[in-house]
């Protein structure tokens, strides 16, 4: 994944948060998905605007203290992972 590339979330999927657990639901499918707090905070920093690749790892990074590197593994396969299943897409830079 490079630094400008863009996600934003799909605008078929609802979120709650329930139990310390970020909770989506893809409308289209009808199907449930469950985010832990980081997978959430990243959700929710994803927000209805595109977020480059570079920034999401920043906030992570801001929020926790981790290895930059190990940050970049863990967001960009949530970030392939919520492509895959259509909770999020990939917008041109």
């Amino acid at each position: 994944m490079e630094a400008n590339d863009s996600f934003i979330r799909s605008d078929e999927v609802v979120a709650r948060e329930v139990g310390g657990e970020t909770v989506l639901l893809d409308l289209q499918a009808g199907t449930y998905f469950g985010l832990n707090e980081t997978g959430g905070l990243i959700w929710q920093y994803l927000g209805d605007e595109p977020r480059k690749f570079s920034d999401i790892c920043s906030h992570v990074l801001a929020e926790y203290d981790a290895p930059a590197e190990a940050v970049e593994s863990d967001v960009a396969a949530l970030m392939k992972d919520l492509i895959a299943n259509g909770l999020a897409v990939q917008k041109d830079g």
